[in-house]
């Protein structure tokens, strides 16, 4: 193999990489507002999976590859082991936001975060004790959450908004809060504000913690489906969470 074939691709231009974020947002928002109009409850998968397809594509014109975006490999025992604590981390960090959102705020009069979203009863409404509903739900945590989500708003958006705001002091922060904002914005929906504050918050904690974990996305996807895969566990239980 020659050092050629081991080098990385070319970071793209400011306006290269502006265009690519604003095109492939405007497709996410656009397609799931007309999805909308015929299959709701599913609209934000759908679009999001089809959003990846079309980036996929773009990226393979492009000599691209999602591996570039922190879906890459994890050599040898040690970097596939070191997944664990970096999972703990973000089950703690994560652990005292939810709290902090969902008890502390309430409990100091901050009472729209203790309400509840309409859109989520009217989403889920349907999964306690119903197996074949859970189990459909659990392929689309684990595809369109997991690793749709993590691989679109932190592998792809971030690295995106680092080449665009690339050489400027401290441009790691709109490159984090730009795609958590939109995160957040994503879930608004069914998730009313209470849902828009809570994730943005959790994608400004998973997108720094996908610049500390060294741009690796596999930390945030198996947190992510474990999460996800918890609450509904809790739903088809009847769990109240």
């Amino acid at each position: 193999m020659t050092s050629e074939s081991l080098r990385e691709p070319a970071p793209p231009s400011r306006l290269t990489a502006l265009i690519e974020v604003v095109a492939f947002v405007a497709i996410a928002i656009i397609s799931k507002l007309i999805v909308d109009q015929f299959i709701w409850k599913f609209s934000g998968p759908i679009t999001l999976i089809g959003t990846l397809v079309l980036i996929t594509i773009y990226m393979r014109f492009k000599g691209m590859k999602w591996s570039d975006m922190g879906l890459r490999g994890l050599p040898g025992w040690k970097s596939k082991l070191l997944v664990l604590p970096q999972i703990l981390l973000m089950a703690v960090v994560f652990a005292a936001s939810v709290f902090f959102f969902t008890q502390a705020l309430p409990a100091m009069g901050v009472e729209f975060m203790a309400d509840d979203a309409e859109g989520v009863n009217e989403r889920w409404g349907n999964i306690e004790g119903n197996l074949p509903v859970y189990l459909l739900w659990l392929g689309i945590v684990w595809t369109s959450a997991a690793f749709g989500e993590e691989m679109f708003f932190r592998g792809f958006l971030i690295t995106r908004l680092e080449a665009v705001f690339r050489g400027m002091r401290f441009a790691a922060i709109p490159a984090v809060v730009i795609p958590a904002l939109i995160f957040g914005y994503g879930h608004f929906y069914y998730q009313g504000w209470s849902g828009l504050v809570m994730t943005g918050v959790i994608g400004l904690i998973f997108g720094s913690l996908f610049l500390v974990y060294k741009r690796n996305l596999w930390p945030l996807i198996i947190f992510h489906g474990l999460i996800d895969t918890l609450g509904m566990t809790a739903m088809y239980l009847g769990i109240d969470a």
